[in-house]
């Protein structure tokens, strides 16, 4: 169910506003070495929680969806999340939060899913990957949404620190050289059924986050990352995400869905200076 652009302007704007008064949230509960107590934890959440959702109810994980997540992170600049929604769900998936409670900006990105991600109930579940950074010690959560209203929850606890601040893994002159090329690749696979496909998009960008320092002139390097992707197919949209700070460094996302035969693959994207990127493949590798 696409936004209309009214609407879609008045998510993004929630959105920024969201990001801001977290920030302001996250200020006031500070721990030594990214690391807080569990009421600490509890707090932050219940604050967290009344900001991005208001008094609406969110119901612990009951299979609606599932949120995977490394204990300890390898890298807190690029920790992989996946989300699994069940087949029985996915008809009714509207949605996704991503949440990380700790973050200087806690709502990494929100997913508003399309025609194309709910089609094709029969080839099972629908899987969702992304890559994000992880400042401290926190709780990652995916809340889903749901067409009767109701949001779901699936979180996980991570130990790791200092993903936001990390340096980028080129300089900025050469991570801009490189910037918006799309990368997207799609598979089949015969034993998942002739709809199934899962396609990997990655964006070439350094999504700076403002808090990275630049080792020439020890300055900090301007906050510049992707705001604004949606992937479609066979002129349907699969997603559409509004991302912050905490999505990581050459954004990566890997999904699932069903189609009705070999549809091209559009993805577009926006950064915060207003850079608009494109690409469209119809490749696919069995």
């Amino acid at each position: 169910m696409p936004l209309n652009p009214t609407m879609h302007r008045a998510r993004s704007s929630r959105f920024l506003r969201l990001i801001g008064a977290a920030m302001l949230l996250l200020a006031g509960l500070t721990a030594p070495h990214g690391a807080f107590a569990t009421d600490d934890k509890e707090a932050l959440w219940a604050d967290l929680k009344r900001e991005i959702f208001g008094d609406r109810e969110i119901a612990p994980s009951t299979g609606a969806v599932t949120l995977y997540a490394p204990e300890n992170a390898h890298d807190a600049a690029l920790l992989p999340v996946s989300i699994r929604i069940p087949a029985g769900t996915v008809p009714h998936a509207v949605g996704l939060t991503l949440i990380v409670d700790t973050n200087p900006a806690p709502v990494a990105a929100t997913f508003t899913f399309g025609d194309g991600f709910r089609e094709g109930a029969d080839i099972g579940e629908r899987s969702f990957e992304t890559r994000i950074r992880l400042d401290s010690f926190s709780y990652v959560r995916a809340v889903l949404e749901t067409a009767d209203g109701k949001l779901h929850m699936s979180a996980k606890y991570v130990i790791g620190a200092g993903g936001c601040s990390a340096a980028p893994s080129k300089d900025a002159e050469a991570a801009l050289a490189d910037l918006g090329r799309i990368d997207i690749r799609t598979t089949a696979a015969d034993a998942r059924g002739p709809a199934w496909r899962e396609t990997r998009v990655m964006i070439r960008h350094p999504n700076f986050t403002g808090l990275q320092m630049d080792p020439i002139s020890r300055g900090y390097v301007p906050a510049r990352f992707v705001n604004n992707l949606e992937v479609s197919t066979g002129g349907k949209m699969l997603f559409r995400m509004e991302g912050g700070i905490s999505i990581s460094e050459n954004p990566h996302f890997r999904f699932s869905y069903g189609v009705a035969g070999d549809e091209e693959v559009d993805v577009k994207a926006t950064d915060t200076t207003g850079a608009e990127f494109a690409e469209r493949s119809k490749s696919r590798e069995s």
